[in-house]
C-alpha cells in the first residue's frame, strides 16, 4: 500500500468509524477523546494506527497524523468522509500521472448547502484561489510536504480557540513555501450530513474568527 488515510475525529468509537468510512487503505487516526492511549486496529486487510488524545483542536489532531504518516502519499480526511471503492488506486494513480505535483486536491461531495468547490478540470491551485478547498480534498506526496515543515495551525479550526480556517491557512502556507498544488476532477467519496462541529450561525464570534 502506498496512500496512508489521515483521519481527525472526536470521541469515537474507531473501530466502527472505519467500518463506516469505508476504509480501503491503511490510517493514522487521531481520536480527540479525553484520554491519552495508543493502539492498532487490523481492518479488511489494512492496520490503522490510532492515538487517542486529550488534547482538543482539529488542527493539533491533523498535525499529529502528519508526523506519523509514513507512506508514500497521504490523504487527510475527517469522521464524517465516506470512500468511493478504489480510492486508493485512484490517489495513487493521479499521482502517478502528474509527477509535477507535490499535492494534489480532489473532489469529494459535500452535503447538501456545503459545497465549497468542484473541479471540472484539472489546473494549478494558487493563492488566488486555494481558499476554497477543505483540508478532506487535500492529498500530498509526504517526503515533500514533510520537508516543507508546514503544518495546521493550533489556533485555528474546530476546538480551537478560532472556528475555521486551518485548512485555508495551510494551503496558503504551502503555495508561499512553493509545493505545487493542483485540482484534479477524480472523485473519492461523500461527506455525510452531521451538525457541524464549530459552525453555530452568523454570530459575532463567526465574523471576528
Amino acid at each position: 500500500m502506498r496512500l496512508e488515510l489521515l483521519v481527525s475525529c472526536v470521541n469515537q468509537d474507531v473501530e466502527k468509524l472505519l467500518a463506516t468510512m469505508h476504509l480501503q487503505s491503511d490510517a493514522v487516526v487521531v481520536n480527540q477523546c479525553g484520554r491519552d492511549a495508543y493502539e492498532e486496529i487490523a481492518h479488511d486487510g489494512h492496520t490503522a494506527r490510532v492515538f487517542h488524545s486529550k488534547e482538543q483542536g482539529v488542527g493539533r489532531s491533523r498535525t499529529k497524523a502528519l508526523r506519523e504518516a509514513s507512506k508514500e502519499y497521504l490523504l487527510f480526511s475527517d469522521e464524517d468522509i465516506v470512500y468511493e471503492e478504489g480510492y486508493e488506486a485512484v490517489v495513487t494513480k493521479a499521482f502517478d500521472s502528474h509527477p509535477e505535483a507535490d499535492m494534489l486536491l480532489f473532489n469529494v461531495i459535500a452535503q447538501e448547502g456545503r459545497r465549497t468547490y468542484y473541479n471540472e478540470t484539472y489546473h494549478r491551485v494558487t493563492r488566488l484561489n486555494c481558499g476554497r478547498y477543505p483540508a478532506y480534498s487535500i492529498a500530498a506526496r509526504t517526503k515533500r510536504l514533510k520537508e516543507s515543515g508546514i503544518t495546521f495551525s493550533y489556533l485555528f479550526g474546530g476546538g480551537a480557540t478560532y472556528s475555521n480556517g486551518e485548512d485555508s491557512l495551510f494551503l496558503m502556507d504551502c503555495v508561499k513555501h512553493g509545493l505545487k498544488l493542483y485540482a484534479t476532477t477524480e472523485i473519492l467519496g461523500h461527506e455525510t450530513p452531521r451538525a457541524s462541529t464549530w459552525f453555530f450561525g452568523y454570530t459575532e464570534k463567526f465574523f471576528f474568527d
